[in-house]
Parts: structure tokens; C-alpha cells; sequence
């Protein structure tokens, strides 16, 4: 195939992507980005000249930000700065969630003030994943320390193995100790995003006390009480699992359906679908997309 012949099947692929985007920004009255990649140190920089350049153009520029997100996670730390970017120029934030968005990626759907979700979408448990000793790759924070902590437990009932016992004196304890800290950190945002952002229009009950005013702690205690159920181990057994937009309604986590509106859930999925697609044949790991964007 010649590269005429390939630029214009990237054309058309665009020209599908873009027409969707636009279509999307018109149902939700927002800006779409598209945001695919793991949440590393290394892309808060792209991230914040992506959105001054999508800011800085004040003929398209709305009031409200849709992230149309795909992410296996990453890091707390991170999140927390790509949040505070987005906040300085939205007031308004929406997440659309085509695919999946796990572990540091929950933690980043929770700064929204709506998370748009279909029947086969999917949240993660609030893992966070930290570098491991040699900085190499990222590992789960909490199936780490869920694992020290078993072998701390069978040491004091005298029921370790030698090489149990080897493996746990070998553990680096400042590094345990970052561990605990991106664990406590991811439960610390999640608590503090739902309170000001997702849970910020929720005046009335609608279950319990139906009509009933609902006062700040109890924002706070809904919120810590989805913390707690999204960072327990015991409860997902894995880093990876998938959570459904079902399940997090049994965690009482308003989630918006996309089924609900035909026509964005179609734009959605050929918007989300075709990107992808795309950055699967190009082997594109990490992708910020706005068609107003260059």
C-alpha cells in the first residue's frame, strides 16, 4: 500500500473519530478528550500542555470537561496533579468510561462530577501501583503489603516457614512504608473528590429517609464508606478485577448509564471503539486526543 493510500485510511479513520467527538461534545455540552495510557510521572507534563492548548482556544472552549478514559492505572501521585490541572480550568468534569478504568484510574474517575458507565464498562479496586525497589516496573501497593502482612501474622503465631521467614527479612521496610503511604493517599482523594465534586449536588436521600436533606457528614460517611469497600483486598482478591456499573450501585456509587441515551452511547462507542482500534495497529501505548488539538 502506498503512503498516499495510507494517509488517506488515516484520514477517514479521523474523519469517523472527529465526527463522533463532535457529536458527543453536542449531547454533553462539553469538551471531549480522549485519554488512553497508563497514569505515569511522565505524562503530567503532556497532560498539562494538552489542556492549555484545548483551553487556549477560546472559539471551542466550553465550561465543562468530558474525559473519555482507558487507562490500567498507575500512580495516586499523579492522578492528584492531572486533577488539579483540570480543575484550574473546569469547573465541570465529567468521565466516560467506554472500556476500563482500574486501579489509579478509579481513583481519577472519582474527582468527576458525573461518571458515565455502560453494562460492560469497568472501575478497578483502588490498588495503587508504586515502583518497585529497582524502578523498574509497577507493582500493586496492597496485594504487596496484603502479603507482608501474612507473613508478619504467621511469625507471631510461629507458624512461618524458613523461607517464609527469608523472604520477609529481605523486605525493604522504607519501601513498605511508600506502600502504605500511596494506600492511605488513594483512599485520602477518593474520600475528598466524592465529597466536593461527585457528591456536591446530592441535597436530598432518595432511599433512606426519602426527601430528607443530607448533611455533610453524611457525604463524608458515604464516601468513606465506598473508600473502604473500593481498597479492600479481601473483598476483589485481585488488582486486576473488573468492577460493574452494578456493583458500584450496590457500593451506592451513582453511575450514569449510557445505555439510557441511545444516541450517545453510539457515538460513544464508535469514538472510543475506532481510537482504539487505531492505537492498537500503531502500537501507541499513550494517547491524548481533541481534534482541536495539534
Amino acid at each position: 500500500m502506498t503512503i498516499n493510500h495510507l494517509q488517506l485510511m488515516d484520514q477517514t479513520i479521523f474523519d469517523v473519530i472527529n465526527k463522533n467527538e463532535e457529536e458527543i461534545e453536542g449531547k454533553l455540552n462539553a469538551n471531549v478528550i480522549y485519554f488512553l495510557g497508563e497514569i505515569r510521572y511522565e505524562t503530567m507534563q503532556l497532560f498539562r500542555n494538552f489542556i492549555e492548548k484545548l483551553c487556549g482556544n477560546s472559539t471551542h472552549k466550553r465550561d465543562v470537561l468530558a474525559i473519555c478514559l482507558t487507562t490500567p492505572g498507575g500512580s495516586a501521585e499523579v492522578v492528584e496533579k492531572l486533577v488539579e490541572i483540570i480543575r484550574h480550568h473546569f469547573n465541570t468534569v465529567y468521565f466516560i468510561v467506554p472500556h476500563m478504568a482500574m486501579s489509579a484510574g478509579t481513583i481519577f474517575c472519582m474527582s468527576g462530577d458525573r461518571i458515565y458507565m455502560d453494562y460492560a464498562s469497568s472501575l478497578g479496586p483502588i490498588d495503587p501501583q508504586v515502583p518497585d525497589k529497582d524502578g523498574k516496573y509497577l507493582v500493586p501497593a496492597l496485594g504487596y503489603l496484603d502479603k507482608v502482612f501474612e507473613l508478619i501474622e504467621k511469625s507471631r503465631n510461629n507458624t512461618i516457614t524458613a523461607a517464609e521467614f527469608a523472604l520477609l527479612e529481605k523486605q525493604d521496610l522504607a519501601m513498605l512504608r511508600s506502600f502504605e503511604q500511596a494506600k492511605e493517599l488513594s483512599i485520602e482523594l477518593l474520600k475528598k473528590w466524592l465529597v466536593e465534586y461527585k457528591f456536591k449536588d446530592w441535597s436530598q436521600h432518595r432511599t433512606n429517609n426519602p426527601g430528607a436533606a443530607v448533611t455533610e457528614e453524611e457525604k463524608k460517611a458515604r464516601a468513606e464508606d465506598i473508600a473502604k469497600n473500593l481498597s479492600d483486598n479481601n473483598r476483589w482478591h485481585s488488582h486486576g478485577r473488573f468492577i460493574s456499573m452494578r456493583t458500584l450501585a450496590d457500593l451506592r456509587l451513582q453511575i450514569d448509564d449510557l445505555g439510557v441515551n441511545a444516541e450517545l452511547h453510539k457515538y460513544v462507542r464508535l469514538y472510543s471503539d475506532t481510537l482504539a482500534d487505531y492505537l492498537t495497529r500503531q502500537r501507541i501505548p499513550f494517547f491524548l486526543y481533541n481534534r482541536h488539538v495539534n
